[in-house]
């Protein structure tokens, strides 16, 4: 029988509900730290810019025993997805676990000897304490730090009445109205933001990003939902992925021509159907070659609002600041009253003691995690929702059911320190050689391989369901309700309490 053990989950967002509730429903002992006040992380709506919306399809971005509702969009905006995240927390009676305003500051293996880790915790009144536990689960994500920049010549644009703020800051809709409004990025949060910056009455709005990349319509030849075509197992299999036989090799090679067509194919459909070449936005690399998690979606209205005017796209980034004017790279000046930076966020775990964090991240910023969750030289601790995608949801259940089960010695393969290394230098070497664009975001990307990602936990976890019909499997994105079988048709058990 595996004991109980008392469990920290860092972090409330979409990762860490999922990662409380599987621990709960082991019989663990949980608690659930969240330095802001209030669940749901990138979706809390002090965090959240107007209209924001799911990338993913609402049937992709769910746990899998909890369906969006049926009144929801099939994009969902961001208070539905926080509605969404609350009523889970509710129904698994997660929020006595909670603690808001409670921050991770630091941590160090007890000094007891015992298993576990010894946390620094900053609570709500300002007073630092120190608490032990069994085991720590980090669900800070990768969206948690916004990224800071900084030009010369701020101090003097504030002055003179400019505001400069983070997409992550950008909550009030009524803000840009009647303004200059100038978006520093290329992400789908820059895209979303200049739109809605034209819908919301801004004077002028610019958008400035270094290169072209592909963006993704929601509706792929105003047809088709992407998610029929770029979420599925037979466009998946067009990529190489690691640990391939010698016969997938010499297949992938015969294929190689057919693939090159698929791609040039849609990239064809996509100059055409976002009007790239009117906008003057062709990206020069070939779209096989960057699919990955920064891969954004199309926003709608985007490319129509440059190809007219509305929103004047400048190639390029910020040089400096003068006065009201923000000049270029290329030495163009733009008069801006808000300066709004969707520069992203910082990826990293800062409370982690830097010796541990050296085994964990590499010099060139590559994470070492067995399956993009566990590290066996950091013991008693593990990540989910690092391993990043475009089934975010899905991807974090499946991480927390793999961890629960590795945390109680209970997966079906439970990896020995030598095999994790060895997986953790394969992969390393797959991301830096055979396919660079899966290094993005410190490697931690599952995209575009998600059915192979959940193979390998699957078959770990020892799951005796792992596919649903043949045309289904090969041809669908991948099913929540699916993964809810294959996850119930893995070995069962209970802790014991304490």
């Amino acid at each position: 029988m595996v004991k109980q053990k008392n469990v920290c989950v860092i972090g409330a967002g979409v990762s860490g509900l999922v990662a409380a509730k599987t621990f709960v429903a082991r019989g663990h002992k949980v608690t659930i730290l969240e330095r802001s006040g209030d669940l749901g992380g990138v979706w809390e709506p002090a965090r959240s810019y107007p209209e924001v919306q799911t990338q993913s399809p609402k049937d992709l971005y769910r746990y899998t025993d909890k369906p969006m509702p049926d009144s929801y969009p099939e994009w969902p905006r961001g208070p539905q997805v926080h509605a969404y995240l609350r009523d889970y927390a509710s129904e698994h009676g997660l929020k006595p676990h909670m603690r808001f305003n409670t921050t991770v500051i630091g941590m160090t293996r007890r000094s007891s000897g015992l298993p576990g880790w010894a946390l620094e915790i900053k609570n709500p009144d300002g007073a630092v304490t120190s608490e032990e536990f069994d085991f720590v689960a980090v669900c800070t994500g990768q969206f948690n730090e916004p990224q800071t920049i900084s030009h010369p010549g701020e101090d003097a644009f504030k002055a003179a009445g400019g505001k400069i703020l983070h997409s992550a800051g950008h909550t009030d809709a009524s803000s840009v109205k009647g303004k200059k409004v100038v978006v520093l990025g290329g992400s789908k949060s820059a895209t979303d933001i200049a739109v809605h910056s034209v819908n919301a009455g801004a004077s002028e709005v610019t958008l400035v990003y270094r290169e072209p990349v592909w963006r993704i319509p929601y509706f792929i030849g105003g047809l088709i939902n992407f998610k029929r075509i770029l979420y599925i197992r037979a466009q998946e299999e067009m990529f190489r992925g690691w640990g391939l036989s010698l016969k997938s090799r010499i297949n992938h090679a015969i294929a190689k021509p057919f693939i090159w067509a698929n791609w040039r194919g849609l990239e064809s459909m996509l100059k055409l159907q976002l009007k790239l070449k009117k906008c003057d936005m062709v990206p020069k690399q070939r779209i096989e070659d960057g699919i990955n998690c920064s891969v954004p979606i199309a926003t709608p209205n985007f490319f129509p609002m440059v190809a007219d005017g509305r929103i004047k796209a400048i190639r390029g980034t910020f040089d400096h600041y003068d006065g009201k004017t923000i000049v270029m790279t290329g030495g163009e000046r733009v008069p801006a009253d808000i300066a709004i930076l969707a520069i992203g966020f910082k990826l990293g775990v800062p409370f982690l003691p830097q010796p541990y964090l050296d085994k964990l991240v590499q010099p060139d910023g590559q994470y070492r995690l067995f399956r993009l969750i566990a590290n066996p030289d950091l013991p008693d601790m593990g990540f989910v929702g690092f391993n990043s995608s475009f089934c975010t949801v899905l991807c974090a259940e499946m991480a927390a059911n793999w961890l629960v089960r590795y945390c109680d010695g209970q997966l079906a393969k439970q990896p020995t320190s030598k095999e994790m290394y060895e997986n953790m230098d394969m992969m390393l070497h797959f991301r830096r050689v055979e396919r660079p664009a899966a290094g993005v975001y410190g490697g931690l990307c599952v995209a575009p391989y998600h059915f192979k990602h959940f193979d390998e936990l699957l078959d770990d976890i020892g799951a005796k369901i792992r596919r649903r019909g043949a045309l289904a499997e090969k041809f669908t994105p991948p099913d929540a309700d699916a993964y809810a079988r294959f996850l119930a048709s893995a070995p069962d058990y209970r802790v014991e309490p304490a």
